[in-house]
């Protein structure tokens, strides 16, 4: 079972999102809140498998609230997916640094929604591929990417790297596996050793790290 907690400061928009996770039969609305301080307190509560996030709330935004989910030790299981519209564009480079394992425009239809939770719940992949993509390209080229100091890729081997790049490209583990050649179970290893030679927690932040490094540019990601 999924479980599931939902923090958004529009009413509807939360009755809502609790009704549809209510209608999948692997899944459960653990609590719904309207300000970020009150999610990261019903996570440390609850502790739900995915967290759906607003950006904009009262007090503590959705980038802080995330922060601090994924800063405490305790709620390591737990993936957060930003909400967003497009309007707030601008903030999903940050939500990905801040350790969301991907994002949803709000106009998503229900049914994609439920199949992204149990995307992120499985930690398989980032959601929305092409727009993920296209944003992350974006705000890499935008971004004044810091040294990676400790998180370089010196103890990277080659094959990692590849794997890396993949991921980067928004690959699930099966079409890294098919590309490569290799079995799907050998990926999981790569990927898994990657998160921990990297010192991150998913994929969202692997893809973060593949820009950064310049291990993959977007004049590459266009190509």
């Amino acid at each position: 079972m999924i479980r599931v907690a939902i923090a958004d400061d529009q009413p509807l928009l939360r009755a809502t999102l609790t009704m549809l996770v209510g209608t999948a039969d692997d899944m459960l609305a653990v609590g719904e809140t309207a300000t970020g301080a009150q999610v990261v307190e019903l996570a440390v509560r609850t502790r739900p498998d995915v967290v759906l996030m607003d950006i904009r709330m009262p007090d503590v935004d959705g980038l802080e609230a995330t922060r601090r989910i994924r800063a405490d030790p305790s709620l390591s299981d737990v993936h957060v997916i930003i909400l967003t519209t497009f309007d707030l564009d601008e903030y999903v480079y940050a939500a990905l640094r801040a350790g969301a394992g991907g994002f949803l425009l709000k106009d998503i239809p229900p049914a994609d929604l439920l199949a992204a939770i149990r995307v992120v719940a499985s930690g398989e992949a980032l959601l929305a591929p092409t727009v993920t993509r296209r944003l992350i390209a974006e705000f890499t080229r935008a971004a004044a990417a810091a040294p990676l100091l400790a998180r370089d890729l010196a103890t990277v081997t080659g094959r990692e790297r590849e794997v890396l790049a993949l991921v980067a490209r928004g690959l699930t583990n099966s079409e890294i596996a098919a590309h490569l050649g290799l079995g799907v179970a050998t990926v999981k290893t790569h990927v898994r050793r990657l998160l921990s030679k990297l010192d991150v927690h998913d994929r969202a932040q692997l893809v973060i790290i593949a820009y950064e490094s310049g291990l993959v540019t977007a004049a590459k990601r266009s190509g």
